[in-house]
């Protein structure tokens, strides 16, 4: 299955950061925040976590739940979260079944070289489990405060 706007969003069960097993369905009822990024401790997947901390309290007045998702290990996320105080989930997609799920892991190029990672990507799900928004290609910079005004305009 693949992520399809207006669709219901792929579920998914991933290791949590809090040591449990967590599926999209646990947060029917909520508005979820569902973000792909390539590498915990990286510069801008660094920035882009600590944007949404910084908004974390603003997404959750709007019922919605914040979930990072990576290829990178849970003793790796742990590390993460507490270097930069982290307030929500990071799922562990070692196998990027999910991120294949949500057409995220791709074909990168980087110095000449080319490998298979995830392009930082953005999903918002209703709280009825369907897609409806997605960015693709993410550039860091504005992109939480464009997510958090999208959920404001469009879901409030």
């Amino acid at each position: 299955m693949n992520a399809v706007i207006g669709k219901k969003a792929p579920d998914f069960s991933l290791p949590a950061s809090n040591g449990e097993n967590i599926s999209l369905t646990d947060f029917k009822g909520k508005n979820v925040v569902l973000y792909f990024y390539p590498k915990d401790m990286t510069p801008g997947c660094t920035t882009q976590a600590c944007d949404f901390k910084e908004l974390h309290e603003s997404f959750s007045e709007l019922d919605a739940v914040i979930l990072g998702v990576s290829p990178d290990p849970l003793k790796r996320h742990g590390k993460f979260i507490e270097k930069y105080g982290l307030p929500f989930l990071l799922l562990a997609d070692e196998n990027h079944l999910v991120a294949e799920a949500y057409g995220v892991w791709t074909l990168k190029k980087n110095f000449g070289k080319e490998y298979m990672g995830i392009e930082r990507s953005t999903f918002i799900i209703d709280k009825d489990g369907n897609l409806i928004k997605e960015w693709r290609k993410v550039k860091v910079k504005g992109h939480v405060e464009e997510a958090l005004a999208f959920i404001k305009e469009e879901m409030a």
